[in-house]
This record gives structure tokens, sequence and C-alpha cells, in this order.
């Protein structure tokens, strides 16, 4: 075993719980009240939800496709190399990095807001200032500290133990869900009438037009980058697989379908409690756990608190992972110093690049959950971008082993990139590939063009402007070491 090996222990199980942990977060818990029915009502958001998890199938093939030939950590930052060179190779791992990291201190800070609402306020002591309307509490960010150093000790010292614990907190988290949905179906508060109006908040008892409803339509599917970013997670940790990378499309389509689910879910859940939800909302500042609480009472918020603990925990996980193992990845290819590439020799993980994500994440607490809610929001950029390459990466692949088919290497095999022998190039993948493409594309103009359903505000765009300076400053200086 050479030093830049890791070990082959994630089953398909744990595979799974890796996406579906990365997928749902405290965001679920919460955005129903705040975003999903003010925007889109009850169908109209499930409606939206099911159109993004669709994509994400579509967008899924081009994945296992493209990780069937280049089965090496890194996920789209690899494809994007082999196909399209070091320099959108780069670009794609510098977005893809801030839509994974991003997300490791935004779920640190998901801790303190589940003691304030679950919890009463336990760990809101010793204020200390205030970051754009957010208090910054001492105790929270004590309490987002600690768990996020217990989750680096374990994603250190082996990625078997991790494993365990990832599907451990993902089952418990998809059995309290379930939990949640089986009780308000049977609960005698709930009143499915009570999900009127259906597309979005009737304005003085004024039912919305047409254009009014495919708006707030696509802007909860402008969403979806963000709301299931994880599954492409998976990629990132191919190489400590002990399974056929064959399972890998049906793994992601199980945790797009499983998050699409608890997205929607939670949403009619919110809605069914009242006989108008868009009183309850308005006067409840936490709407699913007023919900939640008025369908099974405080045995209900306890069940609920289970499933905010077991997401927000296989978020902090799942992205930490998926992290450092991009970075790994980078570094072997001289894009960061190879400091970031080296595989500790007894736990058999990159752990020089889990602790650098650490120290990172470590300073999230400090800014609060408003100033992170920027990085989180131009994130989903990052990831719209991800898809873009992936799928870009499958049509070129495709296209060029069909181009090549029939030519014959010097062993007398198929003639493939990079010396491989394989079956591709079949006009149904550059089909799914093509669509999945324009998809992605799609996504990113309704994130960056101004006006669009879901486009960033304006802290979104000044953020993504300096992380775009950051990158070509850091590319420079890069370039000459780049292999």
């Amino acid at each position: 075993m050479t030093d830049a090996q890791l070990n082959r222990h994630l089953s398909p199980l744990h595979v799974w719980s890796l996406a579906f942990g990365c997928i749902i977060g405290w965001g679920a818990f919460m955005m129903p009240g705040t975003t999903f029915l003010p925007t889109a009502g009850t169908l109209g958001t499930t409606l939206a939800m099911v159109i993004g998890a669709l994509v994400m199938v579509v967008i899924s093939f081009s994945y296992s496709y493209m990780v069937s030939h280049h089965p090496k950590a890194g996920g789209e930052f690899v494809f994007a190399r082999a196909c399209f060179g070091r320099h959108h190779a780069f670009v794609c791992g510098w977005f893809l990095a801030l839509a994974y990291l991003a997300n490791v201190p935004m779920n640190c800070t998901a801790l303190g807001l589940m003691t304030r609402k679950l919890f009463f306020g336990v760990f809101q002591f010793g204020r200390l200032y205030q970051v754009a309307g957010y208090d910054i509490w001492a105790g929270e960010i004590l309490l987002s500290l600690t768990v996020l150093s217990v989750i680096t000790f374990l994603s250190v010292k082996g990625v078997r133990k991790s494993g365990i614990f990832q599907m451990i907190m993902a089952f418990g988290l998809a059995t309290a869900f379930v939990i949640i949905v089986v009780s308000a179906i049977f609960s005698p508060v709930t009143n499915w009438s009570n999900l009127a109006p259906f597309w979005g908040p009737e304005v003085s008892g004024a039912a919305l037009n047409s254009s009014q409803i495919w708006r707030g339509i696509l802007t909860i599917v402008a969403v979806a980058p963000w709301a299931y970013v994880g599954f492409e997670t998976i990629p990132q940790a191919v190489e400590e697989f002990n399974f056929s990378i064959r399972k890998v499309n049906g793994i992601m389509i199980g945790a797009i379908a499983f998050g699409c689910a608890v997205y929607s879910c939670n949403n009619l859940v919110t809605a069914a409690a009242s006989p108008d939800w868009q009183d309850f909302i308005a006067r409840h500042d936490w709407a699913v756990g007023a919900a939640v609480e008025a369908l099974m009472g405080k045995p209900g918020l306890v069940v609920l608190g289970v499933a905010i603990s077991c997401a927000i925990l296989t978020g902090i996980l799942g992205f930490l992972t998926a992290t450092s193992r991009l970075l790994m990845s980078m570094a072997r290819e001289g894009y960061i110093p190879g400091f970031f590439g080296v595989v500790n020799s007894r736990w058999r993980t990159p752990a020089r690049a889990i602790v650098f994500c650490f120290a990172l994440s470590a300073v999230g607490p400090f800014f609060g959950r408003t100033a992170l809610g920027w990085f989180v929001d131009m994130s989903a950029v990052g990831a719209a971008a991800g898809f873009a390459y992936a799928c870009a990466s499958a049509l070129k692949t495709a296209s060029y082993h069909a181009a090549r088919r029939g030519r014959l290497a010097e062993d007398g095999s198929p003639y493939l990139a990079g010396g491989k022998t394989a079956k591709g190039g079949s006009v149904a993948i550059k089909i799914i590939s093509a669509l999945g493409l324009v998809l992605s594309l799609c996504f990113v103009a309704l994130l960056l063009v101004p006006g669009l359903p879901g486009c960033l505000n304006g802290p979104g765009y000044a953020m993504l402007g300096v992380w775009i300076a950051m990158g070509m400053v850091f590319y420079a200086m890069r370039a000459r070491k780049i292999k």
C-alpha cells in the first residue's frame, strides 16, 4: 500500500448516508415557513422540489458515467482536468471547494439555532457582539467548536469509524422523519383541506395568476443546487468504496429521492397543522416546530430535535469528508501545496486536509449565520458550476468514445481516452449529459442574472466577486507548479 492510497471501507449504505446527510440540513426544517410556503404555496413547492429532484437525477447519470471512467477522489475536478485541461479544472475545483466548505460552519452554527428553538436558548450566554443583526454568543461558539472538534477527530481516525457514525445519524434522521410524517397523517388536528391556497399566498383573497404561480415555482426550483447539493459528494470518496462503481447511480438517485421527500413532506406537514397556514407562518418564527408541536404535542418536539440533530451532524461530517478529499485531489495535481495531499500512514485519511478544513470552519461561528448565509447563497453557484462541468465532461467523453469506436489500441482492445477500455459513447448518455448541461446552465442563469427568480442578493454578488478575485490571484501564484 502506497502513501497515496486510502482505505476501502465504505459500503453502499455508508455512501448513501454520506449523500443523504449532506442533502438534508437545518434549512429543510426552517425554510417551509420562511421561504417555501410564502413563495410557492404547498403544491407549488412540492412541484418545484420534484422538478429539482428530477433535474438532479438527470445530472446524476453524468456523474456515474464519469466515475466509471475516472474512479479517483476529486469528482468534477478530476473530470474537468481530464476533459478540459488545467485551467478549467482549477475553476471547477475552486468553486466546488466553496460549495462544500461553506456548508460546514453553516451546519455548526445551526446547532446554536436548534438550542434556541428547542432548549430555550441554553447556550445563549456570554454575548460578545453583533454581526449584520445577528447576536454572537460565547456559549453557542463553544458548542459549535466542540462538536466540530469531535467530528474532525472522528474523520481523522479513519473512514470506517466516520462511515459508521454517518450511517447511524442518517438512519436516525430518516426514522425520526418517518415518525413525524406518520403521526401527522393520523393526527386528529390534521386536515388536508388546510393545504389551500396551493400555489402561493393570496393577497386580500385574490387568486394568483399563472405568471405569478410559475414565478414562485421557478424561484424554488432555483434553490435546487443548494437544496440537493450533497448527492455529488459521492465521487469524492470513490477511492474508499468497497463495492462496485456500477451501484453509484442507484445510490445517488436514492439519496435525491429521500431528500425530495423530506423537503416536500416538511412543507406539507407545516401547512396541514392549521386552517390558515398563511396566518400560521406569520405568527410563528419557526413554523415547522410549531406545526409538529400542534400535531404531536411536546413528544413531537423531541422527535423533531432528534431529526434536526442528526441532519446537522451528518451535514458537518459529510461536507468535511467531501472537502478534504477534493483538497487532496487538487494537491496531487499541484493546484495547492502538496501538504494537503498527504495521506496519514496510520489511519489512511487525508488528515492534514481535514485539519485545515477544521481550522477554516472554526472561524465561521464567530461571524454568525447572517454573514455565513452570504457565502452559502453564492455557494449554490459553485454547486451549479460543478454540475455543468460533470455533464460537459460526460458529453465530451461519450462523444470521444463514439468517434474512436472501432479503432484498436496496441493490445487489440477498443481505444479509449486515458488508455482505458470500457463501453461508452452511447447515444443515450450523450443526450442525457447534454440535457444535464443545459439544465445546469439554467441554474447558473437563475442564480446570477439580475431579475430572474432565485438571483443572488447584493452581498451574495459581492462575495462571489471577492471569491473570483481570490481565485485569480491564487491561480497566478500556483500556475508554474500545476502538473
